[in-house]
């Protein structure tokens, strides 16, 4: 065999293992379904209606990357938690639920640019007592395990040397606690805690200022490695601000009259 012949068979077996090694983005298309991990009870960016049908903000931004991909949308309830499991054991194509971009989570999955951008505040009961940030000292707060506010909390208690923090599994059983006194308060995402009290379903929940933390900015996830992925869900991400599809969602879950919270940070990337 001369080298012509050598170099052509050569050059074949690398196309050909290129053509067998098709990422995720191939095979979520081929697979005609986008399987979206999506938390239904963190509302309005999560939850069910009176029909028990998955609707908000996430549950449209799933329909809307499936649309462009072209194929059919799929909701995989996923509780807080389990949001990188159900990306690592392959239940979940994508994560669309509300992620925090952290420097620890990049160690395990891999995150788009930012889609949404949440502002903490303290949600209380008007008979615990708490009239601001401070004034969970001494209490007893709670929060969803391993969320960026529930870390942030945990801290805060440590720091404070006085009062007591008890994690959750969901946010549903965050609410539930504080109505039944278990805690004495929580801090969650304005968004979250405007809707929640909106509903009615607890009474006497009231918001007591901000929380004195950084910006949340919450990113779609998908396998580290995935990065044919990646690519395409940061161009998504682009294209639903640059459309106004973005405002437009926002306007439809969360609505107040203003503009959807900037994804970018100045000195950085804009």
């Amino acid at each position: 065999m001369n080298k012509i012949t050598l170099a052509a068979v050569g050059l074949t077996a690398a196309v050909t293992a290129g053509m067998a090694q098709a990422d995720k983005l191939d095979d979520i298309i081929a697979s005609g379904t986008l399987r979206c991990a999506v938390v239904l009870d963190f509302p309005p960016m999560g939850s069910r209606d009176a029909d028990n049908n998955p609707i908000g903000f996430d549950v449209d931004y799933c329909t809307d990357l499936a649309t462009a991909l072209g194929v059919t949308p799929e909701i995989v309830e996923t509780p807080f938690p389990d949001r990188i499991p159900a990306l690592v054991s392959g239940r979940a194509d994508v994560g669309i639920a509300s992620t925090s971009d952290t420097l620890e989570r990049a160690k395990t999955i891999g995150f788009s640019i930012p889609y949404f951008a949440f502002q903490m505040v303290v949600l209380t009961r008007e008979d615990a007592g708490v009239a601001d940030f401070e004034g969970q000292k001494g209490k007893v707060v709670g929060s969803v395990a391993g969320t960026y506010e529930g870390l942030q909390l945990e801290e805060n208690v440590k720091g404070w040397g006085s009062g007591e923090f008890r994690p959750y599994q969901s946010q549903a059983d965050v609410f539930l606690a504080l109505s039944q006194g278990q805690i004495d308060a929580t801090v969650v995402t304005s968004t979250v805690a405007t809707s929640i009290i909106a509903t009615g379903q607890y009474p006497g929940f009231v918001i007591k200022g901000d929380a004195p933390y950084d910006i949340d900015y919450v990113s779609l996830i998908s396998l580290r490695e995935e990065q044919g992925l990646i690519n395409y869900l940061d161009l998504f991400v682009n294209q639903q601000v640059r459309t106004g599809r973005y405002q437009e969602l926002y306007d439809k879950w969360i609505g107040g009259g203003s503009s959807a919270p900037g994804l970018t940070i100045d000195g950085v990337y804009r």
